[in-house]
């Protein structure tokens, strides 16, 4: 699996991609209210005629022509050859201009798709600086680990943080887990793996799963790791488990080992939704967590049964999304 589609919406609001004006100085099509969407920006230095010189270009051309006082979501995507100019620049056009944006409620930046860049390949930055610059900021997103840095950080009305990478620095999820997010109800970090800097580890995330961090957690995701059977060991016992609603394991290399664990820990009848798609579970297993628990009202993803691959007496399982 990579990551094939952009992003259709944020913060409930539908994406709408923002194209600078043509030749002619006219847009290329009307521009629906600025309040009304999340505005999609990104600059492809592969078009010869694309209707910008660079990202800054088009960023200028945005403020220009919307009522940025009211926007309430920013996308942004492709900002060139992302795997030689890093997310630095964004972070400063985002900061630096932060006061043109008092409504805005949701960001996400790295909105690339493979076509663009593989999820490694994308090279971001310090991205704390833009939490500090929108303190009523009530989503933020990020995709690419690559030079990704987050320092711990208080954000009091913070509800929504994702981060989706092939390899998630450690350094990140522990600056996640030292972070004070007393609004914090959605939390989702893709994980991913060693080959590609993801070098988090289960103890990385106990302040997660002690749950004191985040009074206001409900929905949970540790996923797309190759650690993911330790992982659900850890969450069997983990006190923030018994507040969620929904758990995501998904994405990684969970075995009968780590949904064993699942079963053998605390309840989890509790739980609206259990997200364990792209797994390498027995069909075996498959039907008892059915019974258990899909029998008990909850509702689970059991899809993408993967076979390991064997190689020389070796057995490999991989990830959904690791380059």
């Amino acid at each position: 699996m990579t990551v094939n589609e952009h992003l259709r919406e944020l913060h409930a609001l539908p994406a709408h991609t923002y194209m600078p004006p043509g030749a002619d100085g006219r847009p290329a099509d009307p521009l629906p209210a600025a309040a009304s969407v999340a505005w999609r920006l990104f600059y492809d230095s592969y078009d010869e005629d694309f209707p910008a010189e660079d990202f800054e270009d088009v960023w200028r051309g945005f403020l220009a022509a919307v009522d940025t006082t009211a926007v309430r979501a920013l996308i942004i995507g492709q900002w060139g050859e992302c795997y030689e100019r890093d997310s630095g620049f964004v972070v400063e056009l985002l900061t630096s201009n932060a006061d043109r944006f008092p409504a805005l409620e949701a960001v996400f930046i790295g909105d690339l798709v493979a076509e663009e860049a593989e999820i490694s390949w994308i090279e971001q930055a310090d991205v704390t600086p833009v939490l500090e610059a929108y303190p009523r900021l009530r989503g933020f997103g990020v995709r690419g680990g690559s030079g990704l840095t987050l320092r711990p950080l208080r954000h009091e009305h913070l509800r929504t943080l994702v981060f989706e990478a092939g390899g998630l620095p450690g350094s990140v999820v522990r600056a996640v887990a030292g972070s004070d997010l007393p609004a914090l109800s959605r939390l989702e970090l893709w994980l991913g793996v060693s080959e590609y800097g993801g070098d988090a580890t289960a103890e990385d995330l106990a302040p997660i799963l002690a749950g004191e961090r985040f009074p206001a957690l409900r929905s949970l995701g540790l996923m797309n790791s190759e650690l993911q059977d330790e992982i659900a060991a850890a969450a069997a016992g983990a006190p923030v488990v018994a507040r969620l609603r929904a758990l995501d394991l998904s994405m990684g290399t969970l075995t009968d080992s780590g949904a064993e664990a699942l079963l053998s820990g605390q309840p989890l009848t509790h739980l609206a939704r259990l997200d364990l798609a792209h797994h390498f579970l027995s069909d075996a297993m498959m039907e008892r967590l059915r019974e258990e628990l899909g029998s008990a009202g909850v509702d689970m993803d059991l899809s993408d049964q993967e076979k390991p691959d064997e190689y020389r007496g070796e057995v490999w399982r991989y990830v959904a999304v690791s380059e």
